[in-house]
């Protein structure tokens, strides 16, 4: 590769010249740019939870961030924006398009929800004149179709809920159908028809239960009255009758009570003294007069009514009514029970079959009326919504940087190009110099000669340079020395004139 610096020094020379005036006569893009901000932390949002359906309004504006660069977009700012005066041609328009698609960049800085616009142009005034288009259509293009989704969304949900609607009335009247043919088999409870023969049964025992109670409790009155009605009937008999008369003893006991409190005060003729006396005589007559009236029955009929001979015989008659009362109305009872546990055995031979078939009419009503409440339930919160929506300042978008370019170009950057086409020529000529060794190899002692050629080797020629080679040599070197410091002199030069350059316009 030594042997052809001089070429490898021409290449560089060369192909730095054409990367200097390459990056020296490239355009300079001016780059405008706007921020903005979107304050989706609105009051109305944690006060409609639960109530109304929230759209993520940080998700859909971060995903308007990114589908907003569209070709219909595009083509709607390249319109606006007047972009497409110079271009004639169906083809030019859709380069420009192209190219406009390319140089436009929408920003995110992530959970704050603040975006970045930015365009590059040849014409800082074009460049402004698009970030402000795009900056409009942004904002403008922010929720509107989601009132399109909430409209289309309530008139789905009213076209469901008349279907159901119509799904639950029919559904109603089967299962009326279903009860009304079915009436006798219902129950107070809901009970199945296993349910209802266990209740009725249960209800049967212990009505006969209850009615060996009351038969058990009239029998003990009827043995009870017998035994008062003998010892009455012997009381009778007997020489000296121990009848008792209750309410004739009572007020005998009063009057003489009464008698004894007026002869403390009065003498035996005042006339309530004698009045007394009068009516006591009469209750004892009235008194022995029924006492023989009922010997007189009892030696006629042998029995005698106890009620007029003993007190506790008034209870004991009412308690013996009572319980042939209770026994009557038991006994029908039981004679219905039985009836009625006849004919649900003889129903339970079918009831498993209208079980089933009521299981799916309920069950089918159920889940018409569960649909039909929740899309009920749905729709006004899709009503709710749709309000929310129309309400103002649910996202609002701030402008925290108007559309501005940059004093000056932000491409393309000659002071990292520069270096580059330095590296590249070096680069160029290293690649020439090799490229050349091994096009035409040169070899500098027999061993490697041998190796390459595989032929032996009958000797070697040294060559003694002349003292003329030698300054001839000599003057190649500093040559080539000379010019690769003029090169690399000759490129710091103009990289510090961009440096300055650059400055000049910062």
């Amino acid at each position: 590769m030594w042997v052809y610096r001089r070429l490898a020094m021409l290449t560089v020379w060369v192909v730095g010249a054409i990367g200097a005036g390459v990056v020296l006569t490239m355009p300079d893009y001016y780059q405008a740019s706007a921020r903005v901000f979107v304050d989706t932390q609105s009051i109305l949002r944690p006060l409609m939870t639960g109530i109304a359906v929230q759209p993520n309004i940080e998700q859909q504006v971060s995903m308007l961030s990114r589908t907003l660069i569209n070709r219909p977009t595009v083509e709607r700012l390249v319109r606006t924006a007047d972009l497409d005066l110079g271009s004639h041609s169906k083809a030019a328009t859709d380069a420009l398009v192209d190219s406009v698609t390319k140089a436009i960049s929408i920003q995110s800085t992530g959970r704050d929800n603040l975006y970045t616009l930015s365009y590059r142009d040849k014409s800082p005034e074009k460049s402004q004149l698009v970030v402000q288009t795009l900056l409009t259509i942004f904002v403008e293009s922010s929720l509107g179709a989601t009132r399109q989704d909430s409209d289309s969304a309530r008139r789905f949900l009213d076209e469901q809920i008349k279907s159901y609607e119509a799904k639950l009335t029919e559904a109603e009247g089967r299962l009326k159908a279903f009860k009304l043919r079915n009436i006798d088999m219902q129950s107070e409870n809901g009970l199945d028809s296993a349910g209802r023969a266990a209740e009725i049964e249960n209800m049967l025992s212990q009505a006969r239960l209850d009615l060996r109670e009351a038969e058990s409790a009239k029998a003990a009155a009827a043995h009870q009255l017998e035994e008062m009605r003998a010892q009455a009937a012997q009381a009778l008999s007997g020489p000296t009758p121990d009848v008792q008369t209750p309410e004739l003893d009572a007020r005998l006991f009063a009057q003489k009570r009464n008698l004894d409190a007026l002869l403390q005060r009065y003498t035996d003729e005042h006339p309530d003294v004698v009045r007394t006396r009068t009516l006591i005589a009469e209750l004892e007559a009235q008194k022995r007069k029924e006492i023989e009236e009922l010997r007189r029955r009892l030696q006629k009929t042998g029995t005698v009514p106890v009620a007029q001979t003993n007190p506790a015989a008034v209870e004991l008659s009412r308690m013996y009514t009572a319980a042939e009362v209770k026994v009557a109305s038991l006994r029908a009872r039981v004679v219905e029970y039985e009836s009625r546990v006849r004919r649900v055995r003889e129903q339970l031979k079918e009831a498993p079959q209208l079980e089933a078939e009521l299981a799916q009419l309920n069950r089918d009503y159920q889940v018409n009326q569960k649909n039909y409440a929740d899309l009920v339930a749905r729709r006004e919160s899709a009503l709710m919504s749709g309000k929310l929506e129309n309400t103002s300042n649910v996202a609002e978008f701030r402008v925290i940087d108007p559309p501005r370019v940059a004093p000056k170009p932000v491409a393309p950057n000659r002071l990292l190009l520069m270096p580059v086409s330095l590296l590249a020529a070096i680069a160029a000529g290293l690649g020439m110099a090799f490229l050349m060794s091994q096009v035409r190899p040169v070899f500098f002692d027999g061993a490697t000669l041998r190796q390459v050629t595989q032929l032996p080797l009958l000797g070697v020629v040294g060559l003694i340079p002349s003292d003329e080679q030698r300054r001839r040599e000599s003057r190649s070197l500093k040559r080539f020395v000379a010019a690769s410091i003029a090169f690399l002199l000759l490129y710091a030069g103009g990289m510090a004139a961009l440096s300055v350059r650059s400055g000049a316009l910062g």
